[in-house]
């Protein structure tokens, strides 16, 4: 980076801490500082749920799974694109909550301040690990751009982690979510410039490196590109390079994602709570992840366009996740415009933009969910205020903490996208169905966190043998595809890359660089029949950091066969192994049931995954609840009944209409689709039904998209 780079990511920094001194004067009381005084529009409503939505970590996953699977890749990120339209429904939910935090919600449906104490603890802990990601990813981003990974002996990350925490803090905690919102807003801008950037000007290196630049256009790259790389990393969802994201693989991570997002804390503020009115908090947030599926496509571009451009980098022969830095640098470092600085504070940015939303949102649920409401119930607005400003530090100090000392951002990534098991099925249940009450809550609580979290972690350590039994170590059969096709230019270049990367990792005496490079490309010249070794499986099946060989390495031939232009080979692991990892339980009863699971990709192991972890805690949450007390029928009753009052733009004349639902339950009993029944669900509306069914057209028109731009100059 160039001083002109160093000077624009400063600007930007400081135009954040600006903002939240100008905001904190409008901070009277807690609605003002969680939700903004409910006064938000359309735009800000959009970019808030973009913003918040986006993750630093996600342009960085999508360029390394775009490396290794092509076009394919882009499900790491676009798996939450079919899950879009059903936030038309769910955005009125939250603005008819008329709740600060979904801890509130919790304690209004099932009548226990101690279930909204419980929701708060496992935001905090969610937010520390899904958080994490984006900061250890930031850092990641920066090592190629700045050119060094130490400062006065100090690896980077825990120089530049904890400076972009500190930024975070001192214009949320000023500010509170006007400032996170209107930094949002100019964020959201940072992250649009993101994900565009890169792809006009990687264009035009391709055809700066290997066109003519004097007769040939930037668009012209597209082709050059299509000449580079292989057709089968084009495929969306077939061909070789796609075994990663099959598509039962896709369906399961999208509704997995469905059931677990509802849950998310900031859903309460970015989801449509903070908004002016029903309306604002649905175009807010269709619109704004919208904005983000389509982002997504220009992750997938740029990653495309780096596989054309960078297959002979060494580092990248080391290190996918480097895909995005290394292009950036690359890319747009000769220039000398400013715009490494400028794409790095857009990184900054997608990063910043979660962060604020999640710090406001965590310090709410301390300050209503733990302080006020078993520590102090008699906390006055001042004190509830700083109590809010000294707490919202937490989640990015303890974010930071995870960041630095967890090395493995996948399992924090994991981790933190299985926790909304917790609440997710007393979420779903109790906006629909009165049965539902506490006891029942708390028993599929702690259900589920024995079953999917304390037992996993504990058995392997409890009975130690499990990590050495044969049949608990058992893996996936490992799959060796052998490709016949033309070698293109991006063929020849990794294998020079391999071949220096290799060396140097000889000269080094490091092994552990060697493992990670891999088995050698094959030699070729462009144009000339090459096998390319494609392998899968060989995965561990009941264990989570899979399996490492005890002795030599065993394998056993189970079959060969050939399709087309592709020979398959499948073997299976002989020898003794040992276990890393928590246990997965649940894949225990596909076992005993007499399922082979030896035969199964990556991708349907994981969807065997979804019916225990979606479908046992709704089971479990049902069958207790014709079991245990219902709660009250007096504020069921008020509960329904504020749910199916549609929200005024005047609080005033809000409250009228709430009181006359209080004073009459049965208001809106023809609204229900089965009145005089335990079952509350409302009879959708025709802007429910069109609202609902655009989303889904624009998923489509998305995909759609993507393939299109993608198949430029094939």
């Amino acid at each position: 980076m160039t001083l002109i780079d160093y000077i624009v990511v400063f600007v930007y920094l400081l135009g954040m801490i600006a903002i939240g001194l100008i905001a904190m004067r409008k901070v009277k009381g807690q609605e003002d500082y969680f939700m903004g005084g409910r006064g938000f529009g359309k735009l800000l409503q959009t970019f808030a749920a973009f913003g918040a939505g986006t993750g630093a970590h996600e342009p960085i996953q999508v360029g390394r799974t775009g490396w290794t699977s092509g076009l394919s890749g882009v499900w790491s990120a676009l798996m939450w694109l079919f899950v879009t339209p059903v936030y038309w429904i769910t955005a009125v939910w939250y603005r008819r909550m008329r709740h600060l935090t979904l801890g509130d919600w919790f304690v209004e449906r099932y009548e226990s301040k101690s279930l909204g104490a419980a929701y708060a603890v496992f935001a905090i802990i969610f937010y520390m690990f899904y958080l994490s990601t984006m900061l250890s990813a930031i850092a990641k981003f920066a090592v190629p751009l700045l050119g060094f990974d130490e400062i006065a002996g100090f690896e980077l990350k825990y120089i530049l982690i904890p400076g972009l925490a500190g930024i975070v803090i001192i214009y949320g905690v000023l500010g509170g979510l006007t400032a996170a919102y209107w930094t949002d807003l100019i964020q959201g801008v940072f992250i649009i410039l993101l994900s565009v950037l890169l792809i006009p000007y990687g264009l035009w290196a391709l055809v700066k490196e290997f066109g003519d630049p004097e007769t040939q256009g930037f668009m012209d790259g597209f082709q050059i590109m299509h000449e580079r790389v292989s057709s089968d990393y084009f495929s969306l969802f077939t061909g070789p390079s796609a075994g990663e994201f099959p598509l039962q693989y896709i369906v399961a991570l999208t509704l997995l994602a469905l059931v677990g997002i509802v849950v998310q804390p900031h859903f309460i503020a970015t989801g449509g709570g903070s908004a002016k009115s029903e309306n604002e908090a649905r175009i807010g947030l269709v619109v704004g992840n919208f904005l983000k599926r389509l982002c997504t496509v220009g992750w997938a571009i740029t990653a495309l366009i780096a596989l054309a451009l960078l297959a002979g980098n060494t580092e990248l022969a080391t290190d996918p996740d480097l895909v995005w830095g290394i292009a950036a640098r690359e890319i747009l470092g000769p220039l000398n415009m400013g715009l490494v600085g400028l794409m790095l504070a857009c990184l900054m940015a997608a990063m910043m933009s979660s962060a604020d939303t999640y710090m406001i949102v965590s310090s709410a649920l301390i300050t209503r969910n733990i302080y006020g409401a078993l520590i102090n119930p008699e906390a006055t607005e001042a004190q509830s205020l700083r109590v809010a400003r000294l707490t919202g530090l937490t989640i990015i100090v303890g974010a930071s903490v995870v960041a630095m000392t967890m090395a493995d951002v996948f399992a924090q990534f994991t981790l933190a996208i299985e926790l909304p098991i917790l609440f997710a099925a007393p979420f779903w249940i109790g906006m629909f169905w009165r049965r539902a009450n506490q006891s029942a809550v708390w028993i599929t609580i702690g259900f589920s966190t024995l079953f999917f979290f304390l037992l996993p972690m504990s058995i392997p350590d409890v009975v130690p043998g499990v990590r050495t039994d044969a049949t608990w170590t058992a893996t996936t059969n490992l799959v060796t595809k052998t490709v016949t096709r033309d070698a293109t230019a991006a063929d020849v270049a990794r294998h020079d890359a391999w071949l220096e990367a290799t060396r140097q990792a000889k000269e080094q005496g490091n092994q552990s660089l060697l493992e990670k490079i891999g088995d050698e490309p094959p030699a070729c010249v462009v144009g000339e029949q090459i096998e390319v070794v494609l392998k899968t499986g060989g995965k561990a099946i009941f264990f989570s950091g899979g399996v490492k060989p005890i002795g030599d390495v065993a394998f056993e031939l189970v079959s060969e066969s050939k399709e087309g232009n592709i020979s398959i080979v499948t073997r299976r692991h002989t020898g003794k192994l040992e276990g890393k990892g928590f246990f997965k339980l649940d894949l225990l009863i596909y076992h005993y049931l007499g399922f082979d699971l030896s035969n199964v990709s990556k991708g349907t192991l994981e969807t065997l995954r979804l019916p225990t972890r979606v479908l046992l805690p709704f089971l479990v949450l049902i069958v207790f609840s014709y079991f245990t007390p219902r709660n009250s029928k007096r504020a069921l009753d008020r509960y329904y009944a504020k749910m199916k009052t549609e929200v005024d733009p005047d609080p005033e004349v809000d409250q009228q209409n709430l009181q006359a639902s209080y004073k009459n339950p049965k208001r809106f009993e023809s609204h229900r689709l089965f009145p005089g029944t335990d079952v509350e669900a409302l009879k959708p509306r025709k802007s429910d039904v069109l609202g609902f069914v655009a989303a889904v057209l624009v998923c489509f028109a998305v995909i759609a998209i993507l393939v299109w731009v993608a198949g430029i100059g094939s």
